[in-house]
């Protein structure tokens, strides 16, 4: 892409951006102050449906980081209306393939030789296609495969030109930031320079495969012991920053229901190991596949012992984890905050969630979450413990009235989600659309339980070595009391006590000078007053008592000062 190309796609994007913040100011500013505010209220919904579409269709237009932009707002629920991340949620990461002269060129420059020397086998058409890169399957050279076992593999190539793309992008969107900032109404809800800024980390990460490399090594050490879990091994002598070669690891696509039930396979069961999967590793490894969309997991029937016909020991089949360009860090601080939340939504306390929300950090301190609070308890009156089945029962209008309500209560609140929070959000919504998809009957309440009842036991072992410490602090410092009481009483026998009282005394002198101040304040007052009702009925007495309220009044003036002077002195 020439650098004419790269300046007419930052000014699209700079266009759109300045038409929307335009009709933004003209609607939710200006038509109020003119007392229109109903012809923006009554409009917003449309508007924001609006704006949405036609950001998607300038997503898919453009490709590269924009489609990404768009995913990531999805999940911006704490910023975003439902009209937007609606709209937007099913933005699709599939554009156009790059030709393969193209992308040949780009391996074999980073590979540092032709790709048929390489591999003994290059599949031209991809496997599958996206903005920032794609895949292609292969078959590793016999040197290759003999040195790390593998034959099969999926090859990852970074599209041509999009580092250049990126930086554009990133450019454009924090010019965008920066007017966002000025935007009062924008700008008491979210830092949107701060959001940029982790959206550009993120999208840094996702481009250099030498990263996602590391990534999926972490996550397949993770679960080293873990059999229904599984990730691709990386091939390290033939992966660069824009090159990545993993072992093909491709099988049922975790939302092929007909496919899984073919292969003898409950979908049900799929959702229920997946949930727990997630659920491990947010709560156990720290470490999140933050992207668990269907193409990103595989369902792998395994076999047993052909010889002797013996079974797979457990279930046979396990989830095989690939893409890990997006991965969510779990901090120790966050991992408490979501224990607490955890716990609340187990137990349906509607408080205890504003609790663990605020130790999160999503909740601003000066936040008032009274009508939170209210919401949230009827929001468990009202649908806690139910599963997807049950839901589906309810009339959609109370469904629809109470969204708008909840979602009017959330976005009046000071809300910011902090740094790692926003990937881990999506990949628990993915995880809940994914498991509803493939049961029904799924109840995310049950897959919450199990991690909720160890999470309580484990709170109260740590509450029990609490106490425990405090029992041991306070018993060492009873034990060393008497001797402390005895060393005291016979300083005091023998004479060799001794205070410092000159800070006492300085404190008293200041306080003493006060007291006089005040006092001739007031004797100050009273004769004035006094003197000034009395020069009518008797002239002579009532002046003599309003020259005299001159002198308290030097004295409550002056008096400080001179005490001050004096303290100087000394």
């Amino acid at each position: 892409m020439t650098d004419g190309a790269h300046r007419a796609r930052s000014r699209r994007i700079l266009g759109f951006a300045a038409r929307q913040l335009v009709q933004l100011w003209w609607y939710e500013l200006v038509l109020p102050k003119l007392g229109l505010g109903g012809i923006a209220d009554r409009s917003r919904e449309r508007r924001m449906r609006s704006l949405a579409s036609k950001f998607r269709t300038l997503a898919v237009d453009l490709g590269g980081l924009m489609i990404k932009v768009g995913q990531f707002l999805s999940a911006r629920l704490d910023v975003l209306p439902p009209e937007i991340t609606t709209e937007l949620a099913g933005l699709q990461d599939e554009v156009p393939a790059v030709p393969f002269p193209e992308i040949r060129a780009l391996a074999e420059a980073e590979l540092g030789a032709p790709l048929d020397r390489v591999y003994d086998r290059f599949d031209e058409a991809p496997v599958a296609a996206a903005s920032l890169g794609q895949a292609h399957r292969a078959r590793l050279s016999a040197g290759d495969a003999a040195a790390t076992g593998l034959a099969d593999v999926v090859v990852k190539v970074q599209r041509p030109g999009i580092e250049q793309i990126v930086a554009v992008d990133l450019a454009a969107l924090r010019r965008v930031a920066g007017w966002l900032r000025r935007v009062r109404i924008v700008a008491d809800h979210v830092d949107a320079p701060a959001l940029v800024e982790e959206f550009a980390q993120t999208s840094h990460e996702e481009i250099d495969y030498v990263h996602e490399a590391q990534n999926a090594e972490r996550f397949a050490e993770s679960f080293a012991d873990e059999r229904r879990v599984y990730a691709p091994a990386v091939v390290w002598e033939r992966t660069t920053r824009r090159v990545l070669t993993l072992e093909d690891v491709t099988a049922i696509k975790i939302n092929d229901t007909d496919a899984l039930e073919a292969a003898g396979i409950s979908p049900a069961a799929v959702a229920r190991v997946f949930a727990e999967v997630m659920f491990d590793q947010v709560f156990t490894h720290a470490f999140v596949h933050a992207d668990p969309h269907p193409g990103n997991i595989f369902v792998t029937p395994l076999v047993g012992d052909p010889a002797s016909g013996t079974p797979a020991p457990g279930i046979p089949w396990r989830l095989t984890f690939v893409d890990f360009g997006m991965m969510a860090e779990v901090p120790s601080e966050l991992r408490a905050g979501l224990r607490a939340l955890v716990i609340a939504v187990a137990s349906r306390d509607g408080h205890g969630m504003i609790e663990a929300a605020h130790e999160i950090g999503v909740l601003m301190p000066s936040a008032d979450t009274g009508e939170l609070e209210r919401a949230l308890t009827q929001l468990f009156e009202r649908f806690g413990g139910m599963g997807f089945a049950q839901l589906k029962e309810v009339d959609p209008r109370e469904f629809r009235d109470f969204g708008v309500e909840f979602g009017d209560v959330m976005r009046s609140l000071p809300l910011q989600l902090p740094e790692h929070l926003l990937l881990l959000i999506r990949a628990m919504a993915l995880t809940s659309g994914m498991c509803s998809s493939l049961d029904p009957d799924f109840n995310v309440w049950d897959a919450v339980e199990p991690y909720a009842t160890q999470l309580l036991n484990e709170e109260r072992g740590d509450l029990a070595q609490d106490l425990l410490g405090q029992a041991m602090s306070s018993a060492g410092l009873l034990w060393g009391m008497p001797k402390r009481v005895d060393a005291l009483i016979t300083k005091a026998d023998q004479g060799r006590m001794s205070f410092d009282t000159s800070r006492l005394e300085r404190r008293l002198d200041r306080l003493e000078g006060v007291a006089r101040r005040i006092l001739s304040g007031v004797l100050f007052a009273a004769l004035l007053i006094g003197g000034a009702l009395l020069l009518t009925p008797n002239p002579a007495l009532g002046t003599t008592l309003m020259i005299a309220s001159a002198l308290p009044l030097l004295h409550a003036l002056f008096a400080g000062v001179v005490g001050r002077m004096r303290r100087g002195r000394r």
